[in-house]
C-alpha cells in the first residue's frame, strides 16, 4: 500500500516513520527545499540558525519516539541542561531562574516568605496533571466522546483543573506579581491571555522546573536531522521542491495527490501541512470546515523573528525573557484587540552562550521574537525595523552593553514568510489557541469525516502546538492510518486499496 504524506515537518516525519516500520510504502511530499518545516535551520556570514523553535522541553516525548525504533536519542545528539533555565528581565531588575525544583524554591523562597513551600505543592499538582495529560490523553486522537467515558477517564479529567483559569491557580499559590509572571511564562503562547487558558496547563511548569530545560548540541535542527535520518533509513522516500496543489478524491477516497511537478498515485493521504490549506487542496465537496469555522478560530499568536549575529561576546543566558513593559497591553494586542503592539514583550535564544559551534569565535549567535497577533496586515520592512531597533535599545539597556553596533548579520521573518513558506493560516505560528473549547474535540479532527482515507497531523490537530506534541499527533495520524488500513483489509480483503 502507497501512503502519501504533504509536509516535511516533524509531525509529517514522525508519521513516515510509524507507517514504514508497519511495511507501508511512504513518500513524503514538501514544498522547501529541506526537511523540517518550522524547525528548519539555515547558515549565513558563518553562523548557523535554528529557524523556530528553540526550547528542549518535555525530552520523555523524544525519548520515547527514539525508542519505538529501538534506539536514544543520544544515538543522533548530546543533550545539555541548562543552567539557569533562564533569565527573565523585568523593569528594574533581572531575575536568573536555576535548573532543579530545589534550587527555584529556594529562589522563590528569597523573594516572597513561604512560596518555597508553596512552589512544591504547586509542582505536585503540575506534576500529576502531567502524567494524567501524558498517560491518559496526549495520545488519544479525540474521534470521538467514548475516548472519554470510562469512571478512570472521567475521574482524571476532574484533576486537570478545566474550568479553573491559570492566572487563578497561579494566584492561589503566589502573590508576588514577578513570581505569578514567572510561573505563567509557558502559557503566554498557547493563545489566550492566562485568565482564559485552563488550569490544566499548569502541567508545563513540571515540563519546565520538573523535567527541565535542555539545549541538543550543534542546535536544535539536530533533532529534524535525527527524525529524517531514521526515516531514511527505514526506507521513506523524501520529495523536497514540490507543493501540494491538489488532492484527487473519488468518491469518498483520496486516490492521488498532485503537486507543482508530479502526480502521486496512493491509498491513504496524510496531510501534514496546515490543516486549513490542506482542505483547500481538495475538492469543495470534501472539506469539512468552512471559511466561517476557521474565521471564527481564536489563533495563538504568530511572531516576528530577528535571526542576529553579533561580533562580540554578550552578558546573557542561554534564553531570555523581556518583561519589561506592560504584560497586559502586549497580551491584549495579541488576543483582545489584535493590533501591533507599541512596546511588546520579547525573548531572546542565544545559543552560541552554550555552543560555540553555532556562531564563529568570538561572536554571538541571536535569535529574536515578539509575539503578535495571527493575519495582521502591514508586516513591511519599515514595521521590521522599527521593531528591531526597539528590541536593540532594550535589549543594550538591560545588558549594559552595545549591541548594534557590533551586528554583522541580521535577518527577519514574519507573517508574510509563515504564509508563503508554510501557507500558514493568517501566517499563524503556533496553531490555534488552547482555550477550553478549542482543546480535544473543539480542535480540527485528525481524520476526515467526508475523506475515509485521509488523516490529518500537526499544530493545528490534536494535541497542539510545539515540537513534543508534533511528535505526539505525527504518531497518532500514523496510528489511526494503520488501524484504518487494517479495518479496510479485514472487510474488503480484494479492494484497489490493498494493492502494493
Amino acid at each position: 500500500m502507497h501512503v502519501s504524506i504533504i509536509g516535511a515537518g516533524i509531525a509529517g516525519m514522525v508519521s513516515a516513520c510509524y507507517l514504514r516500520k508497519e511495511g507501508y510504502n511512504v513518500t513524503v511530499i514538501d514544498k522547501n527545499d529541506l526537511p523540517g518545516g518550522r524547525a528548519r535551520s539555515f547558515s549565513a556570514a558563518g553562523f548557523q540558525f535554528d529557524m523556530g523553535p528553540s526550547w528542549y522541553w518535555m525530552p520523555d516525548v523524544f525519548e520515547n519516539f527514539f525508542a519505538d525504533f529501538g534506539r536514544k536519542s543520544s544515538d543522533y545528539y548530546n543533550l545539555i541542561r541548562l543552567d539557569p533555565s533562564y533569565q527573565v528581565y523585568f523593569d528594574n531588575k533581572s531575575i536568573k531562574v536555576p535548573a532543579g525544583a530545589e534550587a527555584v524554591a529556594d529562589l522563590f523562597e528569597q523573594m516572597e516568605e513561604g512560596a518555597g513551600r508553596r512552589l512544591e505543592r504547586f509542582l505536585s499538582d503540575a506534576k500529576t496533571k502531567y502524567d494524567i495529560g501524558m498517560n491518559r490523553f496526549a495520545n488519544r486522537p479525540s474521534l470521538n466522546f467514548s475516548e472519554y467515558l470510562s469512571t478512570d477517564t472521567m475521574s482524571a479529567i476532574s484533576k486537570l483543573q478545566l474550568l479553573r483559569s491559570m492566572k487563578g491557580h497561579v494566584s492561589r499559590y503566589f502573590r508576588h506579581p514577578l513570581l505569578r509572571q514567572i510561573m505563567q511564562f509557558p502559557v503566554i503562547f498557547l493563545g489566550a491571555m492566562p485568565s482564559h487558558i485552563p488550569a490544566m496547563y499548569s502541567l508545563m511548569n513540571h515540563a519546565d522546573t520538573g523535567l527541565g530545560t535542555w539545549y541538543p548540541n550543534g542546535g536544535m535542527y539536530k533533532i529534524v536531522e535525527a527524525v529524517f535520518e531514521l526515516a531514511t533509513l527505514l526506507g521513506v522516500q523524501f520529495k523536497f521542491g514540490e507543493d501540494a496543489t491538489s488532492i484527487r478524491v473519488e468518491g469518498k477516497l483520496a486516490t492521488g495527490v498532485a503537486t507543482t511537478n508530479n502526480f502521486y498515485e496512493t491509498d491513504l493521504v496524510v496531510g501534514a501541512g496546515d490543516y486549513h490549506y490542506m482542505e483547500q487542496l481538495l475538492p469543495e465537496a470534501s472539506r469539512q470546515y468552512s471559511q466561517t469555522y476557521w474565521a471564527s478560530r481564536q489563533m495563538a499568536p504568530s511572531c516576528l523573528l530577528y535571526y542576529v549575529g553579533v561580533k562580540k561576546k554578550l552578558p546573557l543566558a542561554h534564553h531570555s525573557l523581556f518583561f519589561d513593559t506592560s504584560f497586559e497591553a502586549h497580551a491584549s494586542a495579541l488576543y483582545d484587540h489584535p493590533c501591533w503592539p507599541e512596546h511588546p514583550l520579547f525573548y531572546v535564544c542565544a545559543p552560541s552562550v552554550t555552543d560555540h559551534s553555532v556562531a564563529p569565535e568570538g561572536c554571538e549567535n541571536l535569535f529574536i521574537l515578539i509575539p503578535v497577533a495571527a493575519g495582521m496586515q502591514g508586516d513591511n520592512q519599515q514595521l521590521r525595523d522599527d521593531y528591531f531597533n526597539q528590541t536593540m535599545r532594550r535589549l543594550e539597556q538591560a545588558t549594559g552593553v552595545s549591541i548594534a553596533d557590533h551586528i554583522i548579520y541580521r535577518k527577519s521573518y514574519g507573517i508574510t514568510d509563515f504564509s508563503h513558506d508554510y501557507h500558514a493560516y493568517k501566517g499563524n505560528a503556533y496553531g490555534l489557541a488552547n482555550t477550553l473549547r478549542q482543546t480535544a474535540f473543539g480542535k480540527p479532527r485528525l481524520k476526515s469525516r467526508k475523506v475515509n482515507n485521509l488523516i490529518f497531523a500537526g499544530q493545528l490537530t490534536v494535541p497542539g502546538p510545539g515540537l513534543p506534541p508534533a511528535f505526539l499527533s505525527g504518531k497518532m495520524a500514523a496510528l489511526t492510518a494503520i488501524k484504518h488500513m487494517q479495518q479496510v483489509s479485514a472487510s474488503f480483503p480484494s479492494s484497489k486499496l490493498l494493492k502494493a
